[in-house]
Order: C-alpha cells, then structure tokens, then sequence
C-alpha cells in the first residue's frame, strides 16, 4: 500500500514553481461544470476572508478495472471464486494509486503551496484529503470559484463551486474532487418516505393478524401493512435465526434522523410482540447525534421493520451528522456536507462491516457530476468485494417527478433516474402494493441510467422487456443504461410509531428495509452452515436466483406526465424480477 508515500514525497517536494521539466500546471482542463446553479439552489457571495475548505480527492487506482472484475469474480455463482469475498486489506491493495500518480499529485500541490502536513491518505492511497486549505489555495488548484449557495426549501448554506478544472497531466490520474460541484447535502437528500395523514393506522396493534402467517396472507394486508403481512407474504414466518452472534444489518441514516429505542419496543409490543426484547445499536459517523428524545419517521420506519423481520439479528442504525450551516462570521466553517462520502469513509474503515445493509435516501441521477457518482459507485463497490449486500430504495417519483426537465442547456422533458439506486454495484428495491395478488405501487421508481451501461447480469432479462416495449418512449430514456430497480417489496401504509403514536407511512423507503430484513435472514442460514453471505446480490439475482422471487405482473409507475413503465412478466423497471419468497430462496441458497 502506498498511504506513506505521498507523504513523504510532499514532505520532500519544493514549494516554489516546479523544475524545467515539471508538468504545465497551468494548463488547465474543465472536469465538470454546471450551465447554470443547481434547482433550488441560491447563491449568496463569496464568503469571509479567511475561510478554509477540505478537499478530498479521489485518485484512479493502478489497475482501473481491478476491483469490479474482483468484485463479479466473488458475487458470480457460476465462477469458482464465488463467495471468496475480499478482506479490506485486499480491496485497498486493488484500489491503490500507481506511484507515478502519487508523484505528479504530489508535485502538483507543492506548486501551489499546500504543506505536507494538512494531506492524509485512506482506503490505500485511493483517497487523499488536504486539511484547511485557504479558499485561495483551493480556487488556484481548480480553477474554481467557491461561493456559498442557500437552498430555498431548508434554508442550509453550503460552500461550492459550478465548476472546476484539473490540470491537464492529471486527468488521468485524479477521478473527481469533492466538495466542488455536487449540491447534494443531509439536508437537501430526498428521502423516499412520505406520511399518510389521512391513511389507515391500527393504535392498538395487529391482534386480528398475529398467528395469521401460518394460513396464507390475512386480507386487511391489503390496506395495512404490518411485519405480520409481510413475514407472511415473503414466507420468514417459520424461520428462526441460528447465526445471531456472526450476522448483523445496518441501516445507513442521513437529515439527522434520530431512531427511538423507547418507540421499537412499543411497535414491537404491537406488532411483533416474541419480539419486544428488540434492540439496535447506534454507531454516530462525523458528527451525527442519537438524539432519543426527537425520533424521527424515517429512521423509525426503517429500524422497526428491518428489526422486525430479522429479529433477533443484531441491528446496527448508523446516525451520520451533517455539519452547522455556515455562519458569516465563521473562518472556518464545516463545508464537508458530503453525505455518501462522510458515511463510506467511515464504514470502509471498518474492519468488520454488517453483511447487509439498507439506505433509504436518493438524489435524482442529473443533480450528481458525474465523475463523483461513478467515484461514490465504485465505493459501493468496494462494499460489495468486501461481502456485503447493499440495498438502495429506488425513489417514489415513478420515472420522474415533477417537470422532468434535463438540468443540460437542452431543456428537453425525460425520465428522471435516481441515484444511487442507479449504481450498478447496489440492489435498486421497487415498491408494490396489495395482496392475492401483489401489483406494483405506482411511486415505484424505476427506470435506465444516463451515467452507467447495462450491466452483464441483466442482459438477458432487460433485453426481453426492451423487446416487448417496442418504440414506446423511445425519446423519453436511454434503453443502453443500467436499469432498475433490481427487485421490490410493500411499499404502501407501513404501520410505523413514531412518540408513541402510530402512523401509516408510504414508499420505497419501506421496501427497503423490508427486503434487507430478508437478505439478513438468508445470510444468516448461510453463516450458520459456515458459508459465505451474499455479498453483492446482483449477479445471483438474475441468474439462479430468479426462482426466488414472485413475479409481479400488474401495475405501472407513472410521471412525466407519462403513465410509465409497465409491470410485466418477467424483469421490469417498476418492480424489477419481484418480490422475495424466502423459502424458495432459502433451497436456492442451500
């Protein structure tokens, strides 16, 4: 590993203009740009004199593919290195810079000055971050033009640029810079949940439905949904968990969002009453708090049901922070509101990670730079290589919510993917609705990336479904990109308490944690036969796993003033290949 080199070759490397045959560094290339401030976003000047900024930068590893074919070896079924997942050592080995990269980065920070001592490596020399580098500093090495800008809606003011520029001789050598053009923040990340003031609520628990699992799915399923209907639907009733002690789930929280312990145990005692005992552990990543007494909906929503399914799994809720807004009179403000950066940092540096984890947070794919959503991607990755399953709710916009406007010059109405549930290194869960049968839940989001291909692993199964699509929105998505979402889970009136009141809740936020709670329970089987987890699912998915899933045929997820995708059999980018059936999966695994 390489983290003591660029160290000592700062350390080394003069800080006056660089020697005859150094690198023009002022040959400067644009990396990305805006055209104009992102939606909803207001800029409010440039900040006080003095202000400071910390800058990561991504550096592309010595062999660029390195760790995505590492990545297919382990999660293929078919290859003989299946399951065989890597060790973080072996990730950051596969990860690492080349020398020369280090040099010329290296080289190029001495020209403008930035000491030895503000850099710091991670994750194997593929990360270097640059401490209380002056605004100036930071303009000079980007060609930028830092600014703070306020968003609209939540009145948070973030430090940022429109765009920013490399030199030249590091094109190839630096993946992207952060923070600079991504306006995504804690605060300003659409989470996919959505309270039902008006929707149906059972205060006083499901006595009508306990015990119900074991005669087929209880028909007031239909309107509320409880870990009752779904334990009974995907068939987890009857499984007890053997491999507590070696299996965990995490569930990745964001906005601060608090989970309330005191708020478990009364849904428990509701819904789930053999499992009353339940608990979580609370781990806060930079900065993020576990305030008890203010809980709030998503964090709740998500918890009670990925408890509620994997009881008594150990259940790990990861509060990351997002920093104070940025006080004028502040010369050094926390302007690091990274928030898939802040938590993978964190959870890469771990060195032992839950076998599955859930997200239930998502920005629209075009709010994202590009070069930082293949970087963020690739982290997932890393996740995955590692041998955990990563699961992102895929949106509740259908294919598109409000005017569907590119953010280009062009101007031009198409559907709108999310991301990261358009990573193809993460599983995308769609959302359904109802019983006898399931249909799709119209929010379900769905649909093709603009900034990723169509993965091998799903080939076959979105050719299928392309084919029978015909020429229909022809102009409206980009048949060539990764589709989504991968499978899908109730999505509708979750019974949910939050201060001890219960609500009905809607969205893939809940499908997530839904379909975590069962990929928890497979790994589980797994671990206590002294197998390997999952892993990355993807690949299994859509080859012997397909069996495993019910397929869902009726239903469409409309936007864009559009009546979207439409559910069919077989893959589809509304409910993607189904919901799970624990059981079948179980003899699929076994």
């Amino acid at each position: 590993m390489y983290w003591p080199t660029v160290l000592s070759v700062l350390a080394a490397a003069p800080l006056g203009l660089g020697t005859p045959v150094a690198p023009r560094w002022d040959d400067m290339r644009v990396k990305h740009t805006w055209d104009t401030i992102p939606d909803k976003w207001e800029c409010q000047g440039h900040p006080p004199a003095g202000t400071t900024i910390d800058l990561r930068i991504a550096l592309k590893p010595h062999r660029e593919n390195a760790l995505v074919d590492a990545l297919y070896e382990v999660s293929d079924p078919k290859h003989p290195k299946y399951g065989a997942h890597l060790s973080k050592e072996e990730v950051a080995e596969l990860v690492a810079p080349h020398p020369d990269t280090l040099e010329l980065v290296s080289s190029w920070l001495a020209h403008h000055g930035v000491l030895p001592s503000s850099a710091s490596t991670t994750h194997g020399g593929n990360w270097l971050t640059l401490t209380a580098v002056t605004l100036g500093q930071a303009n000079t090495l980007l060609d930028a033009s830092y600014q703070l800008y306020r968003h609209a809606e939540t009145n948070e003011t973030i430090l940022r640029t429109i765009g920013y520029a490399l030199p030249a001789a590091l094109l190839e050598h630096v993946q992207t810079v952060a923070p600079t053009t991504y306006f995504g923040s804690p605060r300003a990340l659409r989470q996919t949940s959505c309270l039902r003031p008006d929707g149906p609520t059972l205060p006083k628990g499901d006595q009508d439905l306990q015990g119900a699992g074991s005669t087929g799915v209880p028909a007031r399923c239909s309107t509320t949904i409880t870990p009752t209907c779904l334990r009974a639907l995907y068939n987890t009733s009857t499984y007890v968990p053997a491999a507590a002690g070696r299996n965990q789930l995490g569930i990745a929280g964001y906005l601060n969002e608090f989970a309330s312990q005191l708020d478990l145990t009364q849904f428990m005692s509701r819904f789930r009453p053999d499992a009353v005992t339940a608990s979580f552990t609370v781990q806060q990543v930079h900065g993020g708090g576990n305030d008890q007494l203010k809980p709030g909906l998503e964090a709740n929503l998500d918890t009670q049901y990925a408890e509620s399914i994997s009881f008594p799994t150990p259940n790990i809720y990861y509060s990351t922070g997002s920093a104070p807004p940025f006080k004028p009179d502040s010369f050094s403000p926390s302007n690091m509101n990274e928030p898939y950066l802040d938590w993978l940092n964190f959870i890469l540096g771990e060195k032992t990670i839950p076998q599955t984890i859930s997200t239930s947070f998502g920005d629209d794919e075009q709010t994202v730079p590009p070069d930082y959503a293949r970087t963020v991607c690739d982290l997932f990755g890393q996740l995955g290589a590692r041998g955990v399953s990563v699961l992102f709710s895929s949106g509740d916009s259908g294919v598109g919510g409000g005017s569907c406007l590119t953010n280009d010059d062009t101007n031009q109405v198409k559907f709108i993917p999310m991301f990261p549930a358009s990573c193809p290194l993460v599983t995308a869960v769609g959302g359904t609705q109802g019983v006898n049968p399931e249909v799709a839940a119209g929010l379900s989001g769905g649909g093709f990336s603009n900034y990723f291909s169509l993965q091998p692993y799903q080939t076959a199964a979105v050719s299928s479904y392309l084919y029978q699509l015909g020429g229909r929105y022809a102009d409206l998505f980009n048949p060539r990109g990764r589709a989504y979402p991968d499978i899908s889970a109730q999505a509708i009136n979750f019974q949910v308490v939050v201060n001890g009141v219960v609500q009905s809740v809607d969205g893939t936020s809940c499908s997530s944690p839904t379909a975590a709670g069962v990929i928890s329970l497979l790994n589980d089987f797994l671990i206590s036969r002294g197998k390997s987890p999952l892993g990355f699912l993807n690949p299994f998915l859509y080859t012997t796993g397909v069996g495993g899933f019910n397929d869902i045929t009726s239903g469409s997820n409309p936007g864009c003033g559009t009546s979207g995708f439409t559910a069919t059999a077989g893959w589809d980018p509304v409910t993607g290949l189904g919901t799970p059936d624990f059981l079948k999966l179980q003899a699929i695994v076994g």
